[in-house]
């Protein structure tokens, strides 16, 4: 039975060197998610592997990995939507991707995004980063139907992209979930602002899950995991440490708001070609 009622957990975890552990963290996401009566457990990027070039390669699976079945089994186990974050993935061919899966309640992977956009920049005075080192870029926008409608997914540097955004919205997102790892020269400028931006321009909700900031990793995390209604309104944000965040979304406040600013209908396409 559809209901657009979502209730979502979102767990800012630390992130271990050891998968197994990591894996530990999101079952203990699972129970709290469960005991809380959520419907969907939101985790971030890269989830059970540091935020490092030299451990993308060290810890890729191939589809159908251990990672991916144990995420599969918790999905099942407590009846819960897991939205799982981001792993490295090994494709057939030897690459590299960031890839983000999401697992229903019985435990089939009903979307799997490969990021489109790789983390490479060099901010002076601050982040320098290139995910191309070792990473290979998707090439394919993800959807996809839940009984609570239709969702959007897409991995943290995704989401700066406008047109990105627009298309899952096109192609009917009424949510769109981001795990991401902002840093600590990002995070502080652009990233309310970006989950804002993207949330009131495409009168959608948007959820950032990011990584707990942890110093003694190679990667500082900017952590602030956010959720944003469609009028642009900040719901619920963490601060930096390891945490849940709790959130309610009633999907149909797309359709309320979209029919009193019709900005997808008004749209000049004409135009803009």
């Amino acid at each position: 039975m559809e209901t657009t009622q979502l209730r979502v957990l979102q767990w800012q975890m630390t992130v271990p060197e050891q998968t197994e552990r990591a894996l530990e963290s999101v079952e203990q996401g699972c129970r709290r998610a469960k005991a809380l009566g959520a419907d969907l457990l939101a985790l971030p990027e890269m989830f059970c592997c540091p935020y490092d070039n030299a451990c993308f390669p060290r810890y890729a699976e191939p589809e159908g990995g251990g990672t991916q079945r144990a995420c599969a089994a918790l999905a099942r186990e407590y009846g819960l939507w897991l939205s799982a974050g981001s792993m490295p993935e090994r494709a057939e061919d030897g690459r590299i991707y960031n890839t983000a899966r999401v697992f229903d309640r019985t435990g089939r992977q009903v979307a799997k995004h490969r990021k489109l956009h790789l983390f490479d920049i060099d901010v002076q005075g601050g982040q320098s980063f290139h995910e191309s080192d070792t990473l290979s870029a998707g090439d394919s926008i993800t959807v996809f139907d839940t009984e609570f409608g239709r969702l959007g997914l897409c991995i943290c540097y995704d989401f700066r992209f406008p047109e990105l955004a627009r298309q899952m919205v096109l192609r009917g997102a009424e949510l769109l979930l981001v795990p991401a790892a902002f840093n600590m020269t990002t995070g502080p400028r652009h990233w309310e602002l970006m989950f804002r931006a993207q949330a009131m321009f495409n009168q959608c909700f948007a959820l950032g899950t990011a990584p707990a900031l942890d110093p003694s990793a190679s990667y500082h995390s900017y952590g602030h995991s956010i959720a944003v209604d469609p009028w642009g309104t900040v719901l619920a944000k963490l601060d930096t440490g390891a945490d849940f965040q709790f959130v309610t979304l009633d999907l149909t406040e797309t359709a309320r708001v979209r029919a009193q600013i019709p900005l997808l209908r008004h749209r000049r396409t004409d135009l803009y070609s």
